[in-house]
């Protein structure tokens, strides 16, 4: 499955079926949308180059000797916000495939994972939802303005070289206004090339095998053009059948089925080109392409095994981002993207006289970014930035008419004016968001223009004058606009009134790291309780009419919540090093409607990976354990917990005397059958091998 899926039209046919066992009512009209998607490009293209201009002037900034620095063995969380971070060399201990399985050791983070090599997954953050997280992709958001949630299983991991996650905002004020627009940012940082004079190619091959038919070919190349110019092109291809083994249980019934239609094909391929004049003058251009066909398997309901739907993917983008800093403190940072994502589904078995659905669904945006900052004094910086987008829907059918669709445009300012400041042991940090969104449709009555002001406050303390231990505190006032899906689709009568929905978050924490002398080379210990209020908050319900569901705000949603991380690691001994990480979460997150545990919104969750390596050698073993959950807000809709064990292997080796790395994966190692979302079985026990060879 893929994160369309999501939209509310597909949304809303899984939250019946799963509740009723029914389908969702067909609605919108057929029409030609290039012209919508081609409006911008001409303006973008423009955007896109300009940097190349900028940075083509004279440059008297003066270019620093090389100073080499020795890091030390202690993990540095040097950020103001509470950040967990993972590294591209860690994707193996944690048996991960995709990002969404690289952060879901992450404390404070539940992955609403759909099942099997194709299934959709999205993340949702300290019980706020996925739509509060937002998602950068070197510092540029991935927006989806249709319905808001970024499918995390078809980013590909062999290009990412560190994966962060902030509640709050990054610690850098000098950023994209998108950045401070979102209750929680995941930020994906992809491998730059680091190529010298001797050495100017790396070209790094690599293929993964392993259960439900999977094969899954990678190539990267990096290239030194010259001195201030390189790029690197990564590209992959998987294929696999989806076809796993699973229980129904329940009613006197233990019968093993196969999963079916879950069968994927996908392609993507990114390419960047880089610019560096000096650390402080610096260019890229990002291109990245993705396409996919995938079977949609559909809820398990009353054993009924059989889905026809398919689901089509074609999703291109263009960004490039320019980063000047003056010696007099003055930091520019420019970014412009344009993006087109379609979406084709087809369902034949869907009753009517046309033969069923094949819909057909585009979303096009242009965006553009510019950010300023400069240092007052030496220990007090301020910023101001300003986004400005453009994002078109439209959707046709060659076989039925589409009722009632809206074809929306929304255009979207963003400005954000912050400061930095440190005084003793003090750091202090704080923005001012304002948020002016306006929309307009082709068909019936468009939502009238609205703006909103979201302040955040940050602090840092030193209570002692060595930085192992930080006091923090914020207070972060942010919301969420609803979807276009949410406000257009699905009705009969024009647009919902659906008002914004607010997030206050409270967070209190402490950071403790020690390097020590003994058996152990260091621990870090970090600890945050928060508090979050939500208002408005939306949520879908069934109509009268089975086939429609209700999008309205409803009640409001009160979130405590603790997360605990303590990470350790072994000196090395004789070529042995041992290495401890634990991710403790609990939440309790009521809806004030029902009084009970939001859905889907596990009370109690830990992570454990503990490893030992030696040489070239290592051995890893990553647990994961959840406390049962409700589907929906009704005391008697409740999912068991689990807990599901994976082993990984790691082996570094030479082949013609070039290096390499062998991986084994074993997941889901005892074949425990759970479920993270109702009626969708995850796999049982399964295998990856990997083989990747740098030359």
């Amino acid at each position: 499955m893929n994160v369309k899926l999501i939209r509310w039209r597909f949304h809303s046919r899984l939250f019946i079926s799963v509740c009723r066992g029914v389908k969702s009512q067909h609605m919108q009209k057929k029409v030609s949308y290039l012209k919508v998607c081609l409006r911008p490009l001409s303006v973008g293209l423009l955007c896109l180059v300009l940097p190349v201009a900028v940075f083509a002037q004279k440059d008297t900034t003066k270019k620093l000797k090389e100073v080499k620095v020795q890091s030390a063995p202690v993990p540095l969380v040097k950020s103001i916000a509470p950040v967990q971070q993972v590294l591209a060399g860690d994707f193996d201990r944690l048996s991960a495939f995709n990002i969404a399985d690289a952060i879901r050791n992450f404390a404070g983070v539940n992955i609403k994972d759909y099942g099997g090599i194709g299934g959709l997954k999205v993340v949702s953050v300290r019980s706020l939802g996925a739509d509060h997280l937002g998602v950068l992709y070197d510092g540029v958001a991935i927006n989806d303005a249709e319905n808001g949630q970024i499918d995390l299983s078809k980013f590909n991991l062999e290009n990412v070289q560190e994966i962060a996650l902030y509640n709050g905002q990054p610690d850098a004020i000098c950023m994209p206004a998108r950045s401070f627009a979102s209750a929680s940012i995941l930020s994906i940082q992809t491998i730059r090339p680091n190529l010298t004079t001797d050495k100017p190619y790396k070209v790094l091959l690599g293929v993964k095998g392993g259960s439900f038919g999977l094969i899954n070919p990678y190539l990267q190349w990096q290239q030194r053009i010259s001195s201030q110019w390189s790029f690197i092109v990564d590209s992959y291809t998987e294929n696999a059948n989806g076809r796993y083994k699973y229980k129904v249980q329940g009613e006197g019934n233990d019968s093993t089925y196969t999963r079916n239609n879950a069968d994927v094909s996908a392609r993507q391929a990114d390419g960047a080109l880089y610019w560096t004049k000096n650390d402080s003058n610096k260019f890229n251009l990002h291109i990245n392409y993705y396409n996919s066909e995938r079977g949609l398997p559909g809820a398990v309901i009353f054993y009924n095994t059989t889905s026809n739907q398919r689901l089509w993917n074609q999703d291109v983008f263009v960004q490039s981002g320019y980063e000047r800093l003056w010696k007099s403190s003055l930091h520019l940072l420019i970014n412009t993207k344009l993006s087109r994502d379609y979406t084709r589904y087809r369902d034949p078995d869907y009753q009517n006289n046309q033969g069923g659905l094949d819909d057909r669904y585009t979303q096009c945006e242009f965006y553009q970014s510019a950010a300023l900052s400069y240092h007052l004094l030496r220990d007090w910086e301020v910023s101001y930035a300003a986004d400005f987008a453009v994002t078109s829907l439209g959707a046709f059918s060659p076989i039925n008419a589409l009722y009632n669709y809206a074809y929306p445009t929304r255009v979207t300012f963003l400005n954000v004016i912050a400061s930095n400041y440190t005084v003793g042991k003090w750091r202090f940090q704080g923005s001012l968001l304002n948020s002016d969104i306006s929309e307009r449709v082709k068909v019936g009555t468009a939502e009238p223009s609205r703006t909103v002001f979201s302040p955040t406050l940050m602090a840092t303390f030193l209570p002692t004058n060595s930085p192992e231990l930080q006091l923090r505190a914020f207070y972060k006032d942010i919301f969420r606009y609803p979807t276009l899906d949410e406000i257009y689709l699905f009705t009969v009568n024009g647009p919902r009134i659906i008002k914004p929905e607010f997030a206050r978050q409270y967070d209190i924490g402490l950071t403790y790291r020690k390097a020590l002398n003994n058996f152990l080379d260091f621990i870090t210990v970090t600890a945050d309780g928060y508090y979050n209020n939500v208002s408005n908050k939306i949520v879908a319900l069934p109509n009268q009419n089975p086939e429609i569901v209700s999008i309205v705000n409803i009640g409001k949603v009160y979130i405590e919540g603790i997360d605990i991380v303590v990470k350790t690691q072994t000196r090395t001994s004789n070529n042995w090093r041992g290495s401890l990480s634990v991710n403790y979460t609990y939440q309790h997150s009521i809806d004030s409607a029902s009084n009970l545990q939001i859905p889907y919104t596990p009370q109690s969750s830990l992570a454990v990976n503990a490893g030992v390596d030696y040489k070239h050698a290592g051995l890893y073993f990553n647990q994961v354990l959840s406390s049962s959950r409700y589907y929906l807000d009704a005391a008697e809709s409740q999912i068991g917990g689990y807990s599901v064990s994976d082993l990984s292997f790691i082996y570094k080796l030479k082949i013609s005397n070039q290096p390499a790395v062998f991986s084994a994966h074993l997941d889901n190692l005892f074949n425990q059958q759970y479920s993270v979302i109702r009626s969708f079985p995850m796999p049982g026990r399964s295998f990856l091998l990997s083989l990747q060879i740098t030359i």
